[in-house]
């Protein structure tokens, strides 16, 4: 199923260092208030995207770099991970990764949040 690939390539892709989320902006904000209703959680299928057949897939990634990463190098490495786990738990071709790199998580982005936080109790 369509879900399946996307949770396995959401995970695959979280899971190699220097991806900070995936997801475009409104995808990502609209999580973060999911997150805030009891019982609802974020899924791991955020910013992922499949087309699957009968022996085959494509997958669309849209993610979130850290600051000083090297994107194309990132981008192979995600790209290796997730047709691994894909093909590896699936038993499905990958025969395309489409990478989208959305935005920059920035250091800073954390302090921000933070201290907004404070700001009310």
């Amino acid at each position: 199923a369509d879900g399946v690939v996307e949770k396995i390539a959401g995970m695959a892709a979280r899971e190699v260092p220097g991806v900070h989320a995936l997801g475009g902006g409104f995808a990502r904000t609209m999580g973060a208030v999911r997150g805030m209703v009891p019982g609802a959680r974020a899924g791991v299928t955020q910013g992922v995207k499949v087309e699957v057949g009968e022996i085959q897939t494509a997958i669309d990634l849209a993610v979130v770099v850290e600051y000083g990463v090297a994107i194309a190098d990132l981008a192979a490495e995600v790209r290796e991970n997730v047709i691994a786990a894909v093909e590896r738990m699936t038993g499905l071709e990958v025969v395309e990764v489409n990478i989208a790199v959305n935005d920059v998580h920035l250091p800073d982005d954390d302090e921000d949040e933070t201290a907004t936080e404070g700001r009310v109790q």
